[in-house]
């Protein structure tokens, strides 16, 4: 499950994957104004280089890097506007050797503090879009739906994690394949994680081939 939150003047796009709960991944600009870093490599015949610059306000963070070498020279953008909780932004690749756009991103998003909504278009033929409601202070929940242009199939699932206790959390989720994933975490000492999890194939429970697993995890 996917959805974009602004934090610290920067924006996030995080993931809901089940047993571990939520995962950040920081994406986009750091400081308000630009920067420019170029390098480049010589291996034989081979040059190459990179020139980056962003640019960032309090509602809108943009960016573009410029990548060349022998194969031709690449331009990457992307930009962010958030106001109010919302949020949207695009991304795209242009590819100076071929003369085309090789990639185009457009996502829009929603954020209070017990519900976000997102939503994103890949290349004018995969189509996603996720909710999470933060139910209680226990139970959260996560719908994801997605499909693709010219592909009937839409791929569609649902997660809900709720926390037993302040050291002890159990998590599900199951997909239209009939994947249902389990996950019980219980925090055995500060520091110190432990995680079972199952993957159960609905669709042929007496053929076998399910997963179990086990983890620890040790944080500083």
């Amino acid at each position: 499950m996917r959805w974009w939150e602004r934090a610290e003047g920067a924006i996030r796009q995080v993931q809901w994957v089940g047993r571990r709960g939520r995962e950040d991944r920081r994406m986009l600009f750091a400081d308000l104004g630009s920067r420019e870093m170029s390098s480049g490599v010589e291996r034989g015949r081979k040059k190459g280089g990179k020139l980056k610059t962003a640019y960032k306000c309090e509602h809108v963070n943009v960016g573009c890097d410029v990548n060349y070498d022998i194969n031709g020279t690449a331009i990457h953008g992307a930009a962010v506007v958030g106001y109010e909780g919302w949020l949207a932004g695009y991304q795209t690749t242009f590819e100076a050797g071929r003369n085309r756009v090789t990639q185009s991103n457009f996502a829009v998003g929603y954020k209070t503090d017990e519900f976000q909504l997102h939503t994103n278009v890949n290349d004018g033929t995969e189509f996603g879009g996720s909710i999470f409601q933060k139910v209680n202070d226990k139970l959260e929940t996560a719908v994801n739906l997605a499909w693709t242009a010219g592909n009937s199939n839409t791929r569609f699932g649902i997660a809900a994690k709720y926390q037993i206790d302040q050291d002890a959390a159990f998590s599900a989720k199951v997909n239209n394949s009939s994947l249902v994933g389990l996950g019980y975490t219980q925090t055995l000492k500060p520091g110190i994680k432990m995680t079972l999890s199952a993957l159960l194939d609905g669709k042929n429970i007496n053929a076998g081939g399910h997963k179990l697993g086990l983890g620890l995890e040790f944080q500083a």
